[in-house]
């Protein structure tokens, strides 16, 4: 089972990068740091998958599946009403990230 606690989605492709250091720019936690040729990703641990490196890479050289990590985890919790303390992140019924029942 995917942890979002000890695991992320974030994905680089070195390779690909101009380093136009726009990923470090919009990252809240810093995961990613300009290099001299090449962004440089410095604490992946600290990735909560919001999607915005991704968004801002203009040659997409980062990939990340939002919606499956901690800022969804945090977010859900919040409409949901639920105590993050209390959430395992996994999606499982009764979790803050599960998706509402059906009626």
């Amino acid at each position: 089972m995917f942890s979002s606690y000890t695991m992320t989605t974030l994905r680089y492709h070195r390779d690909r990068c101009i380093n136009c250091g726009r990923c470090s720019e919009v990252c809240p936690h810093a995961v990613f740091l300009a290099g001299d040729e090449k962004a440089e990703l410095v604490r992946p641990e600290s990735c909560m998958e919001c999607g915005a490196c991704a968004g801002n890479c203009p040659v997409r050289a980062i990939e990340v599946d939002s919606g499956v990590g901690c800022a969804w985890a945090m977010i859900s919790a919040a409409l949901r009403g639920k105590d993050m303390d209390q959430c395992s992140c996994g999606g499982e019924a009764g979790s803050c990230c599960a998706e509402p029942e059906k009626r």
